[in-house]
């Protein structure tokens, strides 16, 4: 493939190719260094869900046939071997055999360019089967009878995963190849390999990586990738636009960030990102990364960041001392903070929405009594799973039963014993039977089908209230969420009553 293709590049750029047998350039953008992004998929315990969709297993074997080839079939000189076929009970085995054996190879490609260049023979049969393209080439009513292809544009080992999958019906993917064979099966339009390329980036995806799939999956086309990035975006978009991923994103995308009206960011952290991005930009093209170069790359782009809905202390300690504004813009906008008669301004005014977040109660009443709920530095503590990705923005607490009271604690979410994220913070308590939010400085995410901890300890007024009749299972919103009893919770919680009443979070 391209040079531009190989993992170890730092950008998504547009680069030509030529397609088989022909001299006519083809522009196509093309994936950058998704191995940096992707982590490595694990397989977890599963809780069971009653009446919901489980998630896929993330084992990435070949969903057509769940038995794979554990150890690779030894090669051989079948030139020599008259009956090598009589030791192989099927025909995948015989399929395997034959996988890059130049015996009767009737057609070779040479994949890759420069020292990467690779030279693979194959079988026009064995293509044509599992791919409508091969069948063009080689047997349609143009077919060119050359035997020689040359693939310029594909890296080979996604050639070789390509031909893998064809032959034997296995699929084999890590986070340095996806990418490569999720274009080399979209080039040939083998839909099963490619969804499960997909499948791999959507179990890989977090708010480190989510930008650059994003790019990914404008540029394939793959519209549920598409929504599930801008889900992890929207949501944890503080971390998102802060992630090595966002700067290395092409300007369509990067402009389709800023014209979200769901980011759940700061519009200063917005400003900050998009400076970062510009200056990469510059490099990429090998400019002098000034203030005007930057806003040359930016261009109208620049005016989708709503610096009118900043605060004035972010505006006067980001933007305005960041060079990135001329001294023009910088007075109007001061004048827009402050004076009663506004300048007109060429930035967009209206602050984004946001997301609603939801929040999962899971008593059905609530109550206090004279003996209870009590604290004294005791945790309470709930485990909770869920049947789709979410965000857990933070918890939900009962406060004091006599009167309006401040409360400080500490809450944790952990996974298998692992810290995922904490808040040391205060809340006040109006008396009342109600509800108080606790939330994280940032949304966390959390996978399907896998249990979470969630705990906290309360210093405060000794009697609150406290949740009755709670659910083992319950549905919120399109999530079904199910507890179970932690054996950190030192202070009476559990699934049928206690504290921690509430999960918020986005989907």
């Amino acid at each position: 493939m391209h040079k531009a293709l190989k993992m170890a590049t730092k950008s998504c750029v547009p680069h030509k190719f030529r397609t088989e047998n022909s001299d006519e350039e083809v522009n196509q953008e093309v994936p950058s260094n998704a191995s940096n992004y992707l982590g490595a998929t694990s397989i977890q315990k599963q809780p069971t869900f009653r009446n919901s969709r489980q998630a896929p297993d993330p084992t990435w074997k070949s969903p057509r046939n769940s038995a794979v080839l554990s150890t690779p079939l030894p090669t051989l000189d079948a030139s020599k071997e008259y009956n090598w076929q009589a030791g192989m009970t099927n025909i995948r085995e015989k399929n395997a055999v034959m996988l890059q054996n130049p015996l009767m190879a009737d057609v070779h490609f040479t994949v890759g360019c420069g020292k990467n260049k690779q030279h693979i023979p194959a079988h026009r049969y064995v293509l044509a089967t599992g791919s409508s393209v091969f069948y063009a080439m080689f047997y349609g009513g143009l077919a060119d009878q050359n035997d020689e292809v040359c693939l310029p544009d594909v890296e080979p080992i996604a050639f070789h995963n390509l031909l893998k999958y064809l032959y034997c019906d296995e699929i084999q993917l890590s986070a340095d190849n996806v990418i490569p064979t999720l274009y080399v099966a979209k080039k040939y339009i083998v839909p099963h390999l490619a969804r499960a390329c997909v499948q791999f980036l959507e179990t890989s995806l977090s708010a480190r990586n989510a930008c650059m799939l994003l790019c990914q999956g404008r540029l394939f086309e793959e519209q549920e990738l598409m929504q599930q990035c801008w889900e992890v975006i929207d949501a944890q978009a503080e971390e998102s636009l802060a992630s090595d991923g966002f700067v290395d994103i092409d300007f369509s995308t990067m402009e389709s960030v800023l014209l979200r009206e769901t980011l759940n960011a700061k519009e200063v952290s917005v400003f900050n990102a998009v400076c970062k991005w510009a200056e990469a930009e510059c490099r990429r093209r090998d400019m002098e990364p000034s203030m005007e170069n930057k806003r040359s790359v930016l261009g109208e782009a620049f005016y989708l960041i709503r610096i009118p809905s900043m605060s004035l202390d972010d505006f006067a300690n980001g933007p305005a001392q960041s060079g990135m504004l001329t001294a023009q813009e910088t007075t109007n906008i001061f004048l827009y903070f402050t004076a009663n008669n506004k300048p007109e301004l060429p930035f967009k005014r209206k602050g984004r929405s946001g997301l609603m977040p939801f929040k999962c109660h899971r008593f059905q009443s609530s109550a206090y009594r004279s003996n209870q709920w009590r604290y004294r530095g005791r945790c309470d503590s709930i485990q909770f799973a869920v049947d789709r990705r979410v965000f857990i923005a933070g918890f939900g607490f009962y406060g004091s039963s006599n009167g309006a009271m401040q409360y400080q604690v500490k809450v944790e979410l952990k996974k298998e014993g692992t810290l995922l994220g904490q808040a040391i913070t205060s809340f006040f308590s109006d008396g009342s039977s109600n509800t108080f939010p606790v939330l994280f400085d940032n949304p966390i995410q959390i996978e399907p089908d896998v249990f979470y901890t969630a705990s906290a300890v309360l210093d405060g007024p000794e009697l609150s209230y406290f949740g009755q009749e709670g659910m083992s299972e319950m549905q919120c919103g399109k999530v079904t969420f199910q507890f179970q009893c932690s054996s950190d919770s030192t202070n009476g919680t559990g699934v049928q009553g206690g504290q921690i009443p509430e999960i918020i979070f986005y989907c």
